[in-house]
């Protein structure tokens, strides 16, 4: 029920209630005042959140956490020192980042493996599971994870604000493990002949690339999953794979979405449309003409055509934190061309309601404005916090990755072009944040870490034809010191996930690949 008709209802109850006490008994006053009470708690109840499970091509779990076989006794969250600032000597203030340590297969002599954290908080259980775990086995590594600044529970400043968020760079994050890998070999007496490899998937996939190219003396070697290299403002090519994927299931598939879509369109135009539509996919606001503004629209748009994002993304992985792992492409595909379920438009609004059911959310909120306050919540205890306004700063100020609609306008319509998330920058963070500093921040990052024209070595790029992140990663290099593996049918960070028997043959030999590169890098 939409703020504006719960007052409105209230109010027309509250005169009821005015005429009554000249009319009716005390008793009957009092019966309408507990209706009145009640209706007044409803102004302020909203089962409904302005926050989403998937934004910008990131779960709200960030990579999310491996399926653990068995019971484990889990790592301790450990800290390190760090600077707040690496680049300015004038600046002393220091905090805290948390890390975690597993050394129960490391052997003297061994090699020393650093998982990176990234957009979300680290956890525990990648030290126990994955698949750089069995290379820890295999090599005899003593494993630390680095949580990255910002996120999880590394709070550098007191709150997010952009004053504080300026600290909140790639660059920082890679002088934080710069600093983190001297301190540990300090302090674990690591030998100086010592090899260190690091790991990352999505965003940290990009930094262990960079942190080679940055720290060569001080990491051997890069195993870089899922990583962008190039920024990006208008990553259209984004929704141009998803497509591709879902034609994997069938051509039908993809008609399904565009028909809908048009269906979607017509029934925007006129009011019957628009209540029906807020019933099929369970709007937690009505669409209103006196109300709905054409940024709720877009919102709405980019939100739908994210339910098959996040599902693209993450299909068919071993993720352990996810509410929505069970639902593949082909979860979705097959009710799209269910004809048995109505029209197009009814079946999009099931496969939205299905998503919905699995997390556990009773409406979809696609209101512009609260998602931007919710954005613009400063506190570590704003749901945002948990990763969304900091990852949302990075692609503000340094990569862009704007999943836009513009190459894919009759699938997922044309209204989240990228004006529409440029506005998005400047209406969270000031009007500094605009169209101009974007370009000129995408640029600077190009231009510090080479875009795909990185100049380095023994890093191996690992990508999934499935994931869409792929369009900005190396999936092919002809340079035996950079070589390139790119794994047909998986998704998003698959070869990091543990080993299951219903893994796809290339998925398997991509992981026996990488373990045969870590090896010739240990010789």
């Amino acid at each position: 029920m939409s703020f504006q008709f719960r007052f409105l209802f209230l109010l027309l109850l509250f005169l009821r209630y005015m005429m009554l006490t000249f009319i009716t008994t005390q008793k009957a006053q009092k019966v309408e005042m507990k209706y009145l009470l009640v209706l007044c708690l409803l102004i302020f109840t909203d089962g409904s959140s302005a926050w989403r499970r998937f934004f910008r091509g990131r779960s709200k779990d960030g990579l999310g956490t491996p399926n653990l076989s068995r019971d484990h006794n889990l790592a301790d969250d450990l800290w390190f020192q760090q600077e707040l600032d690496h680049f300015d000597p004038t600046n002393t203030q220091t905090w805290h980042q948390r890390y975690f340590m597993n050394k129960q297969f490391y052997k003297p002599g061994g090699p020393v493996f650093i998982m990176i954290g990234g957009e979300g908080e680290a956890s525990a259980k990648w030290m126990a599971e994955g698949q750089w775990i069995e290379y820890a086995k295999q090599f005899r590594a003593l494993c630390f994870q680095l949580e990255h600044r910002f996120y999880g529970k590394s709070h550098p400043t007191q709150d997010l604000s952009i004053k504080n968020l300026i600290y909140l760079t790639s660059e920082q994050a890679l002088a934080d493990l710069a600093y983190f890998i001297e301190g540990m070999t300090h302090l674990h007496q690591i030998s100086s002949g010592t090899k260190f490899i690091v790991f990352g998937g999505s965003y940290p996939g990009s930094l262990a690339a960079w942190m080679r190219m940055k720290y060569p003396h001080l990491v051997h070697g890069a195993v870089s999953s899922s990583g962008p290299l190039l920024a990006k403002i208008d990553f259209q090519e984004y929704y141009t794979v998803v497509e591709d994927a879902l034609k994997t299931h069938s051509q039908a598939c993809v008609d399904s979405i565009a028909a809908a879509n048009k269906q979607f369109h017509a029934m925007l135009r006129h009011r019957i449309g628009q209540q029906d539509l807020s019933k099929l996919f369970k709007l937690c606001d009505p669409l209103d003409p006196a109300a709905t503004k054409k940024n709720d629209i877009s919102n709405l748009y980019e939100t739908i055509a994210s339910n098959f994002a996040e599902v693209v993304q993450y299909n068919k992985d071993n993720r352990d934190s996810s509410k929505t792992a069970n639902i593949t492409i082909d979860t979705i595909c097959d009710v799209l061309v269910d004809e048995k379920q109505g029209i197009p438009i009814e079946r999009l609004g099931a496969v939205n309601n299905l998503l919905l059911k699995a997390n556990n959310e009773t409406c979809l909120d696609y209101r512009y404005m609260k998602m931007i306050d919710e954005l613009r919540n400063v506190s570590w205890k704003a749901e945002a916090s948990e990763g969304g306004r900091q990852w949302f700063y990075q692609t503000c100020t340094e990569f862009g990755f704007f999943q836009t609609s513009t190459a894919r306008p009759e699938l997922f319509s044309e209204m989240f072009p990228v004006d529409f998330f440029v506005q998005q920058c400047t209406d969270v963070f000031g009007p500094r944040y605009n169209i101009h500093l974007l370009e000129s921040s995408v640029e600077r990052s190009n231009l510090l870490y080479g875009g795909l024209h990185i100049e380095v070595s023994n890093v191996v790029y690992v990508h999934g034809s499935i994931d869409p992140w792929h369009a900005l990663g190396i999936t092919k290099s002809s340079n035996p010191l950079t070589p390139a593996i790119y794994i047909n049918g998986t998704a998003h960070c698959a070869n990091m996930y543990p080993a299951l028997p219903s893994d796809l043959p290339d998925l398997v030999k991509a992981r026996q690949k990488v373990g045969a590169i870590i090896r010739d890098w240990l010789k």
